[in-house]
């Protein structure tokens, strides 16, 4: 099945212009099971910072605040609706194809850096919040 390529850009720009789940998680970093991470790419100017909500492995809540381009804001707008309700390995184990299955191969292939950018921050996040699980269970 061909991707209709007006479609698509339709779909990525109503990303950049309503982005979903924008904002954030207030006090995160206070929270059980949340944590903040910012992620960015510097050679390009584009930044996310990624609040998630994690229950019994399960991304309950994301928000995100950014700036930067088209793909990289609407990417992570995108990415923000597939992994709620999704387990954090489901999650981790998520490849650049994920993106590339959204948001077409022409244009991942040619900004593959900003496309991906939400997906990679999601992950740093998860990273950081095994990270705490692991300090608070070495200091009981």
């Amino acid at each position: 099945m061909a991707i209709d390529k007006q479609e698509l850009m339709d779909f990525i720009l109503d990303h950049y212009e309503n982005p979903r789940n924008s904002g954030t998680i207030s006090d995160a970093d206070k929270v059980q099971n949340s944590v903040c991470q910012n992620g960015g790419n510097p050679g390009c100017g584009d930044i996310v910072t990624i609040c998630l909500n994690v229950e019994n492995g399960i991304v309950k809540d994301i928000k995100f605040e950014g700036e930067g381009c088209i793909v990289s804001q609407a990417g992570t707008s995108i990415i923000s609706e597939k992994i709620i309700g999704k387990s954090i390995e489901d999650i981790i184990g998520m490849g650049p194809e994920t993106m590339t299955d959204i948001l077409g191969e022409e244009l991942c292939l040619s900004r593959p850096k900003c496309a991906t950018l939400g997906l990679q921050t999601v992950k740093l996040a998860i990273n950081e919040m095994k990270r705490n699980e692991l300090k608070e269970e070495a200091a009981k």
